[in-house]
């Protein structure tokens, strides 16, 4: 067994074996807080509604805001009303505050824009998850399931069924921050809690629901109206993103047929400003939901077409089946105003 750990050890890069005693220390810490947070020690706040916490084990994006909005588009199906709560990473400003289709992004965030403007649902933004849940229930009583857009770590706010959310990255060399991506210890935390595993990528690493990512057929102005993606075969094209895997994006554009003349990747949550368009003038440049959020609200150069590519994003079945298992009871618990079943 020591060998074997041994061989493990040496297999990572010397990066990874130079961090591994800060690794050690982030593991301790990691057990520590939450321990304290199960004692009662450290304060956690729960609501009259059931929580869905969807949220990453390893750091960067790997499709949570896809997930929560898919997940709200189910919910609404099986006839629940549903909110969203968000920290609203990377907005200027710590305050509550609602997002709606005239609050800047600058405000709220981008992921959480894109989400009430995709499903219509409230969202709500606070630097505490809970602040954002006390408002959202004040500005919506009827809400009878909120779902929490990240956070899995944020202890503060109690949950009902958790969500982790697993890219073609997976466990990567399996090691804590900084000497790997993890921000615990796994394969501990699925035992911790931990009620559903959500694969995004086409490999998974490990067992786990499995889900379909593919580009919608057609891309969208900003005025709204759309173009058919083979309409732009054959045609120079620039494409960029600033989401976390920008070349996955790329990809799945080449894959569609589409021809790349030029690709400009971003930092995950950019905030453009108009030089960043400078050297793209005259020409059509497709970019992501997420990006075309803050896009579409700058100043657009003359001759520049800026095209938004959807994503189609999808859980298998038996991941919702599950989804809705977890949430019976759960729902059957609520105060009788509410009004909602699952059947």
């Amino acid at each position: 067994m020591k060998q074997q750990l041994l061989r493990a050890w040496l297999k990572r890069g010397w990066l990874a074996r130079l961090l591994w005693p800060l690794a050690k220390i982030h593991g301790i810490a990691v057990r520590l807080r939450r321990a304290l947070y199960r004692s009662g020690l450290l304060r956690s706040e729960r609501f009259k509604v059931p929580v869905i916490v969807v949220g990453n084990i390893v750091a960067g994006g790997a499709g949570k805001t896809p997930l929560v909005m898919a997940l709200v588009r189910h919910l609404r199906s099986r006839g629940l009303t549903v909110g969203v709560v968000s920290r609203g990473y990377g907005r200027f400003g710590q305050e509550c505050v609602e997002v709606t289709q005239d609050t800047p992004v600058s405000q709220t965030g981008d992921e959480p824009a894109l989400i009430q403007r995709s499903t219509g649902a409230p969202v709500f933004v606070a630097s505490r998850r809970a602040d954002a849940m006390r408002a959202l229930l004040v500005a919506y009583p009827a809400t009878a399931v909120v779902v929490c857009d990240d956070g899995l770590q944020h202890y503060a706010l109690q949950r009902d069924i958790e969500i982790a959310v697993f890219d073609d990255r997976g466990l990567g060399n399996g090691w804590l921050l900084p000497a790997g991506p993890l921000r615990e210890p796994w394969p501990e935390r699925r035992l911790q809690g931990l009620d559903l595993v959500l694969h995004t990528g086409q490999k998974p690493a490990f067992v786990g629901f499995t889900s379909s990512r593919q580009l919608a057929d057609h891309a969208v102005a900003a005025n709204g109206s759309r173009v058919a993606l083979t309409t732009l075969r054959g045609r120079p094209l620039t494409a960029l993103a600033g989401i976390a895997n920008p070349d996955a994006f790329f990809a799945m554009l080449r894959a569609r047929g589409l021809t790349l003349d030029k690709t400009i990747a971003f930092p995950d949550h950019h905030h453009f400003e108009a030089h960043d368009l400078a050297a793209c003038a005259g020409q059509t440049v497709l970019c992501t939901e997420k990006d075309a959020i803050k896009l579409f609200s700058m100043p657009i150069p003359a001759r520049l077409n800026i095209l938004a590519v959807p994503l189609a994003f999808l859980p298998e079945p038996a991941f919702f089946t599950a989804l809705d298992a977890l949430l019976v009871p759960l729902i059957s618990q609520l105060p009788l105003p509410h009004g909602h079943q699952i059947t």
